[in-house]
């Protein structure tokens, strides 16, 4: 059964955060994002447009501003946000972005979100244990990564912080470390079989 708590009408906003290269952004960034906003009972979802993924190529990817014009292009929802925010603040590191977010919007309440196939390699990312200790996390099911996802290295050092999917409405204003893997419906679109076809320009 689903847990769910009325809010108060002045409770702070929820705002899951989506970060990512978007080269290009698709349909199942949509998909995801309107999952999370159901699931997590999210007021909003900020798209975060990267300058450049650390942990991607500079080869093959596409300037920022195309980026974000294909990321406006998909999220025409009215509660979904692209933002270049990142460039703004400065930072390189996702935790290094969520701090300074957290620094200026002090009364939201954060949820990162993620794809299952970068809870697989969330290890590498730089400040990663840092991360988890500053917000929950909500990880959304993802063709072909489930079970390596639930599997690797990271997943198997939080396991004692994950709450059941049951509970994914409650997790915006848990304790950190917090995070939910939501068994979602699959969405097949990738950005790297859309420039493999050919229908993304770098």
């Amino acid at each position: 059964m689903k847990v769910r708590i009325p809010r108060r009408h002045n409770a702070p906003p929820r705002v899951g955060l989506l970060g990512g290269s978007f080269n290009p952004a698709h349909e199942g960034h949509l998909h995801i994002s309107l999952e999370a906003l159901k699931r997590l009972e999210l007021d909003e979802v900020w798209w975060l447009v990267s300058p450049q993924n650390p942990l991607k190529s500079h080869e093959g990817m596409a300037e920022q501003d195309a980026r974000f014009d294909s990321a406006e292009l998909i999220a025409q929802h009215p509660r979904i946000v692209v933002s270049a925010i990142e460039t703004q603040l400065g930072t390189r590191y996702t935790a290094d972005t969520l701090a300074a977010l957290q620094r200026r919007f002090t009364q939201t309440r954060f949820v990162w979100l993620m794809g299952a196939d970068n809870l697989a390699q969330f290890h590498r990312w730089k400040f990663w244990e840092k991360l988890i200790h500053h917000a929950p996390i909500a990880v959304l099911d993802r063709e072909g990564y489930s079970d390596k996802a639930l599997r690797g290295t990271a997943a198997k050092r939080m396991e004692r912080w994950r709450i059941a999917a049951e509970k994914a409405g409650l997790l915006a204003d848990m304790d950190t470390p917090a995070w939910v893997y939501l068994p979602i419906r699959r969405h097949p679109a990738s950005s790297t079989a859309i420039r493999a076809e050919g229908r993304w320009q770098v």
